[in-house]
C-alpha cells in the first residue's frame, strides 16, 4: 500500500506510514507473524471495516496497556510520601538536610529524563519489544533500589552517600519505566476522548496502586508494601507485552530531544502543568505531616485519609470522561483545578481533632485529583499528534513532561521542608504559631498556586483553542 495514502477519519490509521497530522489512533491493527499474533491483536484486526479502531480504549485492551500504571504509581507513595516522613521521624534526619538530600537527587533525575525519552524513541524506531525488554529492566533496578532505600544495609558512616545513590537510582528507573510505558499510550494517539480513555486506563488502575501503597505500610509494614510492589511490576509488565502496540514508523531523526520545544503549544501547554503540579506536589510532601502534628490524628487515620483520597480520584474518572465528551478537555480540567482550590480552602480552617471534616475535603479533593492525572496527558497526546510527531518524538516529549514533574517534587521537597524548618516547625510540633504556618503552607500556597494555573490556562483556552482539542 503507497505510503502517500492519506487516512481516513472514518476508518483509523490503517495506512503505513500514517499521516503525521491524522487524530484517529495511530496504532496498526492487523495481526503479523513478528510481533502481533496474540488474541488482542486478532481481535482487533476482526473488527468491522467501518468502526473506528480504538482497542486501548476497550476494556481488555486498555487494562492490559495501563494495569503497569498500577506499579509505577505505587512506587510514587513510599517515594515521594513515605520517605521523607520515615527518614524523619524513623532515622531521625533533620528536615533541612532531608530537603537537601531530596532536591539534589529530584533533580539530577530530572535531567536525565530527556535522555531517557530519546533512549525510548530510538527503541520504539527498532521494535516495541526492544522497548519491552527496556522497560523489564528498569522494574528490576526499580523494585531492588525501593528496598534499598526502606531497609538500608551499609553502616552508619556511608548513611548520607548510600541513600542518595540508591535513591538517585530508585527515581532514575521509575522514571525510564513511566517514560516507556507512556510514550507507548502517547503513540497510540486517537480524538481527544480516545486519548482521554488512554490515559484513564493508566491512571485509574494507577490510582489502584496508590491506593494499595497507602494502606499497606500500616497494615503489614513497609516489606510487605515492596514486596507488593514488585509483584505488581511483574504482572504490568506481563499486561503490557499482550497490550495494543503502536505501529512501527521508521524515522531517521527519531528520539530529537530538542523536538519538543520547537513547538510553541507545547510549551504553553507545559508552563501550565507546571505551575498547576506544584500545586499538587506541596501538599503531596506534607500530608503525613499535617495529619499527624494539625490534626494530631493517629493510626488508622493516615492510611484511611490517603485512601480516601486516591479512592475519590480513581471514582471520579468517569466522570472526567463525560465531561471530556460534554466541554473538552480544557474546561473540564479548569473544572477541577477549581474544585481543588475550594477543597484546600476547606483544609487550612481545621485543626486538631478535625480528622473526620478532613476525611471530606479529602475526597473533595481527591475526584479534583482525576482530573489532574487523565487530562494533561490527553492534552500532550493531542499536541504531539497535531505537531507530526507522532511514532517519531513521543518519548521526548514524554521526558520533558517527567523533567516538569520532577521538578515539581524537587522544589516541593527542597524548598517547602527548609522553610517550614525556618518558621519554627519540625516533626512532632505543638506550637500554635508553627502549626499555622504548617497549616498555610499545606493548603493555602497551593490554591494560590492552582488558581494562577487555572487563569493561565483561561487565557492559553481563549488565545489558542488549537492547542487544547
Amino acid at each position: 500500500m503507497r505510503a502517500s495514502r492519506s487516512c481516513s477519519s472514518a476508518s483509523g490509521c490503517r495506512h503505513a506510514p500514517p499521516s503525521p497530522r491524522c487524530a484517529a489512533p495511530c496504532w496498526d491493527p492487523s495481526p503479523r507473524r513478528d510481533e502481533r499474533t496474540g488474541p488482542l491483536h486478532r481481535a482487533s484486526a476482526r473488527r468491522p471495516e467501518g468502526r473506528p479502531v480504538s482497542a486501548a480504549a476497550d476494556a481488555g485492551a486498555g487494562w492490559r496497556y495501563g494495569l503497569l500504571g498500577a506499579p509505577v504509581a505505587f512506587a510514587s507513595v513510599p517515594l515521594y510520601v513515605h520517605l521523607p516522613h520515615h527518614y524523619a521521624q524513623t532515622l531521625g534526619w533533620p528536615l533541612a538536610a532531608l530537603g537537601t538530600l531530596l532536591l539534589a537527587s529530584r533533580l539530577a533525575d530530572a535531567l536525565i529524563d530527556p535522555l531517557l525519552g530519546r533512549w525510548v524513541d530510538r527503541l520504539h524506531a527498532r521494535s516495541p519489544g526492544r522497548v519491552l525488554a527496556f522497560g523489564a529492566g528498569a522494574a528490576v533496578v526499580m523494585a531492588l533500589t525501593m528496598w534499598l532505600l526502606f531497609f538500608p544495609p551499609w553502616p552508619a558512616a556511608l548513611q548520607w552517600p548510600g541513600a542518595a545513590l540508591t535513591l538517585l537510582l530508585a527515581c532514575a528507573s521509575a522514571s525510564a519505566l513511566a517514560i516507556a510505558h507512556q510514550g507507548w499510550g502517547a503513540r497510540l494517539g486517537g480524538d481527544a476522548l480516545q486519548r482521554g480513555r488512554i490515559v484513564a486506563w493508566r491512571e485509574g488502575l494507577g490510582l489502584a496502586g496508590v491506593l494499595a501503597a497507602s494502606v499497606t505500610p500500616e497494615l503489614a509494614g513497609y516489606a510487605a508494601s515492596l514486596a507488593l510492589c514488585a509483584l505488581l511490576l511483574g504482572m504490568g509488565w506481563w499486561a503490557w507485552t499482550a497490550a495494543p502496540r503502536p505501529q512501527p514508523v521508521a524515522a531517521a531523526d527519531a528520539g530529537d530531544w530538542r523536538r519538543p520545544w520547537q513547538q510553541a503549544a507545547f510549551r504553553r501547554l507545559l508552563a501550565v502543568f507546571a505551575l498547576n503540579g506544584i500545586a499538587s506536589a506541596i501538599p503531596a510532601t506534607l500530608v503525613l505531616f499535617y495529619i499527624a502534628d494539625r490534626l494530631q490524628a493517629a493510626a488508622p487515620w493516615p492510611g484511611l485519609l490517603l485512601a480516601a483520597y486516591f479512592g475519590a480520584a480513581a471514582a471520579a474518572l468517569p466522570l472526567w470522561l463525560r465531561a471530556v465528551a460534554r466541554w473538552g478537555l480544557a474546561r473540564s480540567w479548569m473544572a477541577g483545578m477549581g474544585l481543588s482550590i475550594l477543597a484546600f480552602i476547606g483544609a487550612a480552617a481545621l485543626d486538631a481533632g478535625d480528622a473526620p471534616w478532613f476525611l471530606a475535603v479529602c475526597l473533595a479533593a481527591g475526584a479534583a485529583l482525576g482530573a489532574d492525572l487523565a487530562l494533561p496527558g490527553a492534552l500532550l497526546s493531542g499536541v504531539i499528534g497535531r505537531a507530526g510527531d507522532r511514532g517519531r518524538h513521543d518519548g521526548a516529549y514524554v521526558g520533558w513532561w517527567q523533567v516538569v514533574t520532577k521538578l515539581n517534587l524537587a522544589l516541593a521537597a527542597g524548598a517547602v521542608l527548609p522553610l517550614l524548618a525556618a518558621l519554627g516547625y519540625q516533626p512532632g510540633e505543638r506550637d500554635p504559631a508553627a502549626l499555622a504556618w504548617l497549616a498555610a503552607v499545606y493548603a493555602l500556597l497551593p490554591c494560590a498556586l492552582k488558581a494562577l494555573a487555572a487563569l493561565l490556562l483561561w487565557r492559553l483556552w481563549a488565545a489558542h483553542p488549537e492547542d487544547l482539542a
